[in-house]
């Protein structure tokens, strides 16, 4: 029979502190991601944020919960996110998933958002019969410089045997590109780099609709849940990575005027634009990250944001050599949007939810 174990702020602070978490076959959370869900400032001391299931007292699978909430009309909506959900391979005729599933939505009332999921767990989720498609953003991600000996053996392991020959493809080609680019210029315009959101930019995204204000991404810059060093194999999410930075951009105009700033992610040679607050043209915003990208080497760049996907479109500076359609879908469970009103709309930027962590 399973059973379950939840852990809500104060409990999952002393089971990382006392180690224990480590005592399983598997990680069910890393220590700095559970430190990451407790300064969580939208996390209550009594919300749930990890579950772990037990089959004869072994670990056979975990869920985590990654507190949110609207406000609307005066009204606190709280729900959460799945941010994790594994089950042991061995144990999934016990039905592990779907009493882990029951006992997140027992905890937050049906109150349930999932975003970035893999194809086997949204099989799951649908199986569930509870949750629905809604608010798609459709993206691009653009392309660079070449990666064959990672992303053509990823996708057909046959080939690993010829790693090393895509390894001098890769080489050549990026060779090429480097001399390309060696004529773009720094922008001619004022702009700053930060490790993290200053004062002068939260006033000034104060001005724009957002689920998050800069303390609270602040919090999350400084408590990320995944850092640089070697991949923990007993973790089966992203926890560390070769190099995982944010940026915090600040753009201005000749008067010295605050006119753009946006936050990026650059994760071992792929960037996101978690968030971006700008009251002019997108022009000036292009020409930085590409900028940005040719002196970081980026490999590949994700961008959900529609007006900067139509002003790269229309740039002229925008070096890549390759673009593909993305689209990220988001299941709410049918409790929590008969909560909301008719045609609601979030308007989630590219880090709300769990996005902005990984």
């Amino acid at each position: 029979m399973i059973t379950l174990k939840t852990y809500n702020r104060k409990e999952l602070g002393d089971f990382i502190s006392s180690g224990d978490f480590q005592q399983y076959d598997f990680l069910p959370v890393t220590r700095h991601r559970a430190l990451s869900h407790i300064q969580n400032p939208k996390a209550s001391a009594e919300d749930t944020l990890l579950i772990l299931a037990f089959y004869e007292e072994k670990l056979v699978g975990y869920v985590g919960c990654f507190p949110d909430h609207f406000d609307i009309d005066g009204k606190k909506i709280r729900y959460a996110w799945l941010s994790t959900l594994y089950v042991n391979p061995e144990y999934r005729k016990k039905r592990p998933a779907k009493a882990l599933l029951k006992k997140v939505f027992e905890e937050y009332e049906g109150r349930i958002a999932i975003t970035e999921f893999t194809k086997e767990a949204e099989a799951l989720y649908n199986i569930m019969g509870v949750f629905e498609y809604v608010f798609p953003k459709e993206g691009k991600r653009y392309y660079f410089r070449t990666d064959a000996a990672k992303m053509i053996p990823e996708k057909k392991p046959g080939t690993q045997s010829l790693k090393p020959l895509f390894q001098l493809l890769d080489v050549a080609a990026n060779g090429l590109i480097s001399i390309k680019n060696l004529s773009t210029q720094k922008p001619d315009f004022k702009y700053e780099m930060l490790d993290r959101i200053d004062q002068e930019s939260a006033v000034f995204i104060n001005g724009f609709p957002n689920r998050r204000n800069a303390d609270e991404i602040n919090i999350f810059i400084d408590n990320p849940w995944v850092l640089e060093g070697k991949k923990d194999d007993q973790y089966f999410f992203s926890s560390f990575a070769g190099t995982f930075k944010y940026f915090w951009i600040k753009i201005f105009d000749q008067t010295n005027k605050l006119t753009s700033c946006f936050l990026l992610q650059l994760r071992d040679g792929y960037l996101k634009i978690p968030y971006l607050f700008t009251d002019s043209n997108s022009d000036e915003v292009v020409r930085f990250l590409n900028y940005f990208i040719i002196t970081h080497k980026v490999k590949g760049f994700t961008s959900y944001q529609t007006g900067l996907n139509k002003a790269i479109q229309n740039s002229k500076v925008f070096s890549h050599i390759y673009e593909r359609d993305f689209r990220r879908e988001y299941l709410f469970h049918t409790n929590l949007l008969a909560l909301l009103p008719d045609n609601f709309n979030p308007n989630y930027q590219d880090g709300d939810g769990d996005c902005m962590m990984t």
